[in-house]
């Protein structure tokens, strides 16, 4: 008799689907810490052999679940552009949806921002990938706002890494603490970013 429960299953992409999932919902009630493979095997109807198949440890398939909501969140930028020619508006756009996505899915960010800390170096290193990840669609659109005209020349790779830093750092702060709430938020760092390149709304 074929154990379905076995690594080798014919939908290898939907075990380990099922398996981050469950890892968010053990996750989501213990905390990263108190969480263990064994509660992550029996929420996710698998076994510790399929688990230990898709990830070697709990360590990666939390960074895993980092990765997961990074190509989410790119995802929903890229779906928010595609409506918007080329130049600011999709700058205006991309920035929309990151905050927006955030707001959506703050139980999901809540995990792996606050719980992530506790994973030292490991977490730093795939923290900055995907912080990089962003700098570089960021750049891409301030790149392509400047060859329309839109907005001045100037040195988009910096411009893009202070902005993923004022987005990161109102958005972690606002994870912990629920303050400032999402409206104030779009209503004041929307317009800040923007201005920082020298372009002011009313113009669009």
């Amino acid at each position: 008799m074929t154990d379905k429960r076995l690594p080798t299953t014919r939908n290898p992409e939907g075990t380990r689907s099922r398996i981050l999932d469950a890892a968010l919902n053990v996750f989501s009630h213990k905390g990263y810490h108190d969480s263990s493979v064994d509660e992550i095997v029996e929420e996710s109807h698998t076994s510790k052999g399929a688990v230990y198949f898709h990830f070697p440890n709990k360590q990666k398939l939390f960074l895993a679940l980092v990765d997961k909501f990074a190509d989410l969140l790119e995802r929903r930028i890229i779906e928010a552009i595609s409506e918007h020619d080329e130049g600011i508006e999709r700058v205006s756009a991309a920035l929309q949806a990151c905050l927006e996505t955030f707001g959506k899915y703050r139980p999901l960010a809540k995990i792996l921002l606050v719980q992530a800390v506790g994973l030292g170096a490991i977490f730093e290193e795939k923290r900055l990938q995907v912080h990089q990840r962003f700098i570089s669609l960021i750049q891409t659109y301030l790149d392509e706002a400047i060859a329309v005209g839109d907005i001045e020349p100037a040195d988009t790779e910096l411009i893009a890494m202070a902005w993923m830093g004022a987005i990161y750092q109102v958005v972690i702060n606002w994870v912990y603490t629920g303050e400032p709430e999402p409206d104030r938020i779009m209503s004041t760092l929307h317009p800040l970013l923007l201005r920082s390149v020298g372009f002011e709304e009313e113009r669009a």
